[in-house]
């Protein structure tokens, strides 16, 4: 009997498994949605939380802990300074599964992992081009 065995094991060892939901997470941190199938979404979803949960701790040893699960510091401090404050008023269920439909190649259900709240990042300098380029094009 398979009770309170809960780990989605992905047809993966245990190391490959923690790579890939590490790497999913750091996607999810850094492009705010993913496309990806059903079952490993799940298995994301349950680390995404947890490192939003470590986010707004904010505590070093929360953030080392992180790093040490995601592998990659500049999603790690994306997720402290920008996805962890957006959740700071909820007590949970930060990421929803929104359903696709299924991959025409192999016929698996695709889903699109995000997060619930609509998370700004910071904005970047837009460059503008410079006049007498503009009015050079316009002749």
């Amino acid at each position: 009997m398979r009770h309170r065995k809960k780990t989605v094991k992905l047809g993966r060892t245990s190391a490959h498994r923690n790579e890939l939901l590490a790497n999913l997470v750091c996607a999810l941190i850094d492009n705010k949605r993913i496309k990806t199938t059903a079952p490993k979404a799940k298995a994301a979803r349950t680390l995404a939380d947890k490192m939003v949960t470590l986010g707004k701790k904010g505590t070093l040893a929360a953030r080392r802990q992180a790093i040490s699960t995601l592998k990659n510091e500049k999603a790690v401090k994306e997720l402290f300074d920008v996805v962890a404050p957006a959740f700071a008023e909820r007590a949970g269920g930060y990421t929803r599964i929104i359903k696709l439909g299924r991959r025409i190649s192999d016929s698996s259900e695709m889903v699109l992992l995000e997060w619930t709240d609509s998370i700004v990042a910071p904005a970047a300098e837009v460059v503008e081009p410079a006049e007498e380029v503009v009015e050079a094009a316009a002749e």
